[in-house]
């Protein structure tokens, strides 16, 4: 399974692309790379269309800008931003811990998916997870969250997907694993004149 393949990789880094719908037909992209390190640690380099970096460092989550000269804090436990709980591809925890009921989507049910033009690759598995948690307010809560995996069990596909059709999709490729990672990249120093705010959540600054 897929947390059984990510739990015997210490080290993990890939390319991703993400794409945020709002629902009402408005969509932006961005793309970047991504590290994670056990235990439970994660770095989101965004390279285009602008620079931005997410880190979870293992006790808090921070969201920084460099053209806002501001960068967000909040604790793990107080973030609502989905990309936490993605800490279970180094070890941090699993899926049966963060979804209620999990299934296999297969091209019977595809169309119940409501998946539109995002087919799934040959041979690839498509998982409906239902989140065991989630936000207090009905608008920021998650309906359902796909993820696609391919044969060798690598994650290639998550869309978070909330209340009046708001959807997040990230794309994964180039997985490795098991690389040397520095210590430092999963270490938030504020450059000299950053502002540091703290947050209870990060959700509506994170888009």
């Amino acid at each position: 399974m897929i947390d059984a393949h990510y739990r015997r990789a210490a080290t993990l880094k890939a390319r991703f692309y993400e794409k945020f719908s709002d629902g009402a037909g408005a969509a932006s992209a961005e793309s970047g790379i991504v590290y994670f390190s056990k235990p439970g640690r994660m770095r989101w380099e965004y390279e285009s269309p602008e620079q931005k970096l997410f880190i979870v460092d293992g006790a808090n989550v921070w969201f920084y800008v460099p053209a806002d000269r501001t960068a967000s804090r909040a604790k793990i436990a107080e973030s609502s931003d989905w990309r936490t709980p993605l800490a279970f591809l180094t070890g941090k925890t699993d899926l049966a811990r963060l979804c209620r009921n999990i299934e296999i989507v297969d091209g019977a049910n595809a169309q119940d998916a409501n998946l539109g033009d995002r087919t799934t690759v040959a041979g690839n598995t498509l998982l409906s997870c239902a989140p065991r948690y989630n936000a207090a307010d009905p608008g920021e809560r998650i309906r359902d969250v796909l993820l696609e995996v391919d044969p060798d069990d690598r994650l290639v596909r998550v869309v978070v997907r909330q209340a009046g059709k708001v959807e997040t999709e990230f794309r994964f490729g180039d997985w490795e694993e098991n690389l040397p990672i520095p210590e430092t990249k999963f270490h938030f120093v504020p450059p000299p004149g950053v502002v540091i705010v703290d947050e209870a959540t990060l959700a509506g600054s994170l888009r």
